[in-house]
């Protein structure tokens, strides 16, 4: 939108001031800029401006607290903060005190220009309620642009119940976000309840969830209260969401439906009042094509998908993150230690099947087992010695298809705080190596069954069956 609507600027940069101005101009806005949050107060108070982009860190006032002054005196005046401090907090705060938006810096100026269009097209909502002020504490750590897409989505969900479906490997802090959707959020008065879809036995998980009635099983002695109950009014978290039993699918899809459920063995319909948060390292989608998930319950959950990408995707947030868990260590009560430049660089070599969690595990053993207050190179190293660094890894030979398997399992196994899975192990990781060995055995056949079923050393019908299972693409008309 090129008109002449005026934008007013406000940062202590004189760089990001020019450049800013000038963007702006180029669209056909007219632009204000200053170095100061009393000016830019000044402005607003006398009327002026259609749009205030304002910096956080400034000489005289935090950009922040001038927001909550902004929508009172101006509640239809929208605001965009731009911070350097981009961590989760600074993106929530911006959130609750009413910006319109929050770009961690440095941004691309597409984005800001984008956003500039929104906030002036947007139509004007009600004033928010300022939130009362929340204590410095980082939930989530990183300053990756993955990681600042993260904060704004978690952010603008604080104020909502919206069903939420986080995605991601082992070990990417799942529990984290819901955790930070509830402790953040609308329902942070009430209680937060998780449940491990995998570590629960089949027959048991509805009575888990919705509790049971005495007498209606065997060992049933009293009523049983499940989750749904538990968490009423907060949070009810169910993670691992891909491992439910089709019948408990059932069940909750009309709980989402409906609002309401009855226990087992119940009659009388009790009101849901929770929000939900799922989480799964599984692709559901696959899960759908196999018959193992339900279609109309996935687009039930998947409300607001949050993906949290692996840690070997966001390697320059690992500096911030060993830090991190270096402090926690310490709050533990274990020893005051802190990481050598060789040693961070050595972290950031490493791949990482475990992702954060794996490192969390790594700095607590360094800080437990290393008795110098710089952890080094070589201790890093040493701990990390059943996953060599890339740089390294062909010092000693090419890694065997036993020893690359068995790497993975273990990683998988350390991945895992709570334990293995309870059932399915031994189909689960069949499945996994039988799916990319047949896709590479029809690919060396282009696509024909007969030549890639004697490769395999399989009966045709088998491998057939085996390509529906797993929904692998077929080439037609090779085989």
């Amino acid at each position: 939108m090129t008109d002449n609507r005026t934008i007013l600027i406000a940062d202590d940069d004189r760089a990001i001031r020019t450049v800013l101005s000038q963007a702006l101009g180029r669209s056909g806005y007219q632009v204000r800029a200053t170095s100061s949050a009393s000016t830019l107060w000044r402005w607003v108070e006398d009327g002026e401006g259609d749009l205030v982009i304002t910096d956080v860190v400034m000489p005289d006032e935090n950009g922040l607290d001038l927001v909550p002054r902004i929508k009172r005196v101006r509640p239809d005046l929208r605001v965009v903060v731009m911070s350097a401090q981009s961590t989760f907090m600074t993106a929530l705060k911006a959130a609750q005190r009413g910006a319109f938006e929050y770009l961690p810096k440095p941004f691309d100026l597409k984005e800001l220009l984008a956003v500039v269009e929104r906030a002036l097209a947007a139509p004007q909502a009600p004033a928010a309620e300022e939130a009362a002020e929340t204590e410095e504490r980082l939930p989530l750590v990183g300053r990756s642009q993955a990681m600042q897409e993260i904060y704004r989505t978690v952010a603008r969900l604080t104020t909502t119940d919206l069903t939420v479906m986080i995605t991601g490997e082992s070990g990417t802090g799942k529990e984290l976000v819901a955790r930070a959707l509830h402790d953040y959020g609308r329902r942070r008065g009430g209680p937060f309840v998780a449940i491990n879809m995998a570590a629960i036995p089949r027959e048991l998980i509805e009575s888990e969830l919705f509790g049971h009635e005495r007498g209606a099983f065997t060992g049933a002695l009293n009523r049983g209260i499940g989750r749904f109950e538990q968490a009423a009014g907060g949070t009810l978290f169910l993670d691992e969401i891909g491992d439910m039993p089709p019948e408990a699918q059932t069940r909750l899809l009309r709980v989402l439906q409906e609002g309401e459920f009855t226990t087992v063995g119940g009659r009388n319909p009790i009101k849901a009042n929770v929000r939900i948060v799922a989480a799964t390292h599984r692709d559901l989608r696959q899960s759908i094509r196999q018959g193992l998930f339900r279609e109309d319950l996935f687009y039930r959950l998947n409300v607001v998908p949050i993906r949290l990408p692996p840690l070997r995707e966001r390697l320059e947030d690992i500096p911030l993150l060993a830090r991190h868990f270096l402090d926690r260590a310490r709050s533990s009560g274990l020893p005051q230690k802190q990481l050598s430049t060789e040693a961070v660089e050595r972290l950031k070599g490493h791949s990482w099947p475990g992702n954060a969690r794996e490192l969390e595990n790594l700095m607590r053993r360094l800080a437990a087992l290393y008795p110098q207050e710089t952890i080094d190179a070589e201790a890093v190293v040493s701990e990390l010695s059943e996953a060599e660094p890339p740089a390294e890894a062909g010092a000693r030979g090419p890694e065997t298809l036993e020893q690359a398997v068995e790497r993975h399992l273990k990683a998988f196994v350390a991945a895992h705080k709570d334990g293995l899975p309870v059932r399915d192990l031994y189909d689960r990781v069949l499945a996994e190596v039988e799916r990319p060995l047949l896709r590479l055995v029809l690919g060396a056949t282009r696509g024909n069954q007969i030549k890639a079923a004697a490769m395999l050393g399989l009966n045709r019908n088998t491998l057939r069956k085996k390509i529906r299972e797993l929904d692998l693409p077929v080439v037609r008309g090779l085989g």
